[in-house]
């Protein structure tokens, strides 16, 4: 008897703590919801929050539209429609790429939002730099070398011509002329004098010559000879020339320098 009282008392108690289990169960849910709730409410106020701050923010801006490249009155046409105004920057600049009367940069940049109304600087290129190309006429080439360089230019292709008028080295003529307008950093050819044709000869072979014989032909009409470098070379007999500058059939004037290399002895075939 006293056992079936035991375990009536214990049912009783395991069914309370399951209710027990169960009203607890219930409160945690509905606090849970109250929470889910409470944070879907608070993500939607921030969310609607934040596009109608943003929806108003944009509404007085404008994005700046790109006009680098553009003629002065393109690149205003383009920013009044965006209801922004074009200022120009105090100078103009020169630029290789950009044409004249053009737009070189901007202020902000392209894409920048801005307020309407807003202003948007522009610098306006002045097109690639000019320069006059100096005169030329009767200069070495050194001196004309420099001479472009002090006006921003440079030396391009050199051509000799005979000017039995003019010294040998010297320019008789240039291209483009002097006084045109040329971009900077133009190349201008020049012309060069070779002399006299009547004073240009041809270089005769001197090689297996005598030296001294070569010598005395060369000084007696007025040449110059140079460095003579004295060499042994086995089989050629003292004396004689075994190479020479300028190489035979070279054009050769008097004011070019002859050098020679001789052979200085040993022993010679027979």
């Amino acid at each position: 008897m006293d056992q079936q009282i035991i375990a009536r008392g214990g049912a009783r108690n395991a069914v309370t703590r399951l209710l027990d289990f169960a009203a607890m169960l219930a409160r945690f849910l509905r606090r849970a919801a109250w929470l889910l709730y409470a944070g879907f409410v608070a993500v939607v106020f921030v969310a609607a929050s934040y596009l109608a701050f943003n929806l108003f923010v944009r509404s007085g801006v404008t994005q700046v539209p790109e006009v680098e490249g553009l003629t002065l009155a393109t690149a205003q046409a383009r920013l009044r429609e965006r209801a922004l105004v074009m200022d120009r920057e105090a100078g103009e600049r020169y630029d290789d790429r950009v044409p004249a009367g053009r737009v070189l940069r901007q202020s902000p940049a392209p894409g920048s939002l801005v307020k309407r109304g807003g202003r948007v600087e522009v610098a306006v290129s002045l097109g690639p730099q000019v320069v006059a190309v100096p005169d030329l006429d009767g200069a070495a080439l050194p001196a004309a070398q420099v001479t472009l360089a002090a006006a921003g230019l440079t030396i391009g292709r050199t051509l000799g011509i005979y000017s039995p008028d003019s010294e040998a080295g010297t320019v008789v003529g240039q291209s483009p002329r002097s006084g045109e307008r040329a971009g900077s950093a133009a190349k201008v050819d020049l012309f060069l004098s070779s002399g006299d044709p009547s004073s240009i000869f041809v270089m005769p072979d001197l090689v297996y010559r005598d030296y001294e014989r070569v010598r005395r032909f060369f000084e007696r009409r007025g040449f110059r000879l140079g460095s003579v470098k004295f060499e042994s070379y086995e089989g050629i007999g003292a004396g004689v020339v075994l190479r020479q500058f300028p190489l035979a059939g070279h054009p050769l004037s008097r004011r070019e320098v002859i050098s020679l290399v001789v052979a200085s002895g040993g022993d010679t075939e027979t």
